[in-house]
């Protein structure tokens, strides 16, 4: 009789053994599918970006991680974008988009203040007035195809006002920031 008990165990044995084979690759199969994902959605809808510096300050501190998307985008005043300059700097810039192509740029250096088309923004977003003139010499159109960005942190920003980075061209813009992620606390969607 002990003979007969073994010998029926032995095939639970092999059943629990593929059964559990199975799972594994069962497992296995779902997580590799999952990053296939994951890697299709980072290539093609979303990046993740850093943010280098303070010239984002208040809105954007240095080392904050943004997810930045580009799917089906044109820049608009307002919006947080990312862009590439590698004559000026090889890092991704992160700048606000203050006026996009044909728009007029005026900055009051005295009141710190600053106009597009001739209406005063509404800027609750900046660190302090704008009183950094960097290169910008009176009034300036925006050109066909591009915009002109400007830092939160305006007196501590290379931005548009800088010969430098001028106009960005809509072809250097990498995307819109629409999210920080990273730190935890700093959690939250941007406009």
């Amino acid at each position: 009789m002990k003979k007969t008990k073994d010998k029926a165990k032995k095939p639970e044995a092999t059943k629990t053994e593929t059964t559990t084979r199975g799972e594994i690759y069962d497992w296995m199969q779902s997580l590799v599918f999952a990053l296939i994902i994951c890697i299709l959605v980072f290539v093609f809808l979303f990046r993740i970006v850093d943010v280098s510096g303070d010239s984002m300050n208040p809105t954007l501190t240095n080392g904050d991680k943004l997810v930045v998307s580009d799917v089906f985008y044109k820049p608009k005043q307002g919006d947080i974008v990312i862009f590439r300059k590698d004559e000026y700097k090889p890092e991704a810039l992160v700048k606000r988009v203050i006026a996009t192509e044909g728009q007029t740029v005026e900055i009051d250096f005295d009141r710190g203040r600053v106009y597009v088309d001739g209406e005063l923004l509404d800027e609750p977003y900046i660190a302090e007035p704008t009183r950094n003139q960097l290169d910008f010499k009176g009034a300036q159109t925006v050109p066909e195809g591009c915009v002109f960005v400007m830092g939160d942190n305006r007196n501590n920003s290379e931005d548009s006002r800088f010969a430098d980075v001028g106009f960005v061209p809509y072809k250097l813009i990498k995307g819109k920031a629409v999210l920080v992620f990273w730190p935890f606390s700093a959690f939250k969607t941007l406009p």
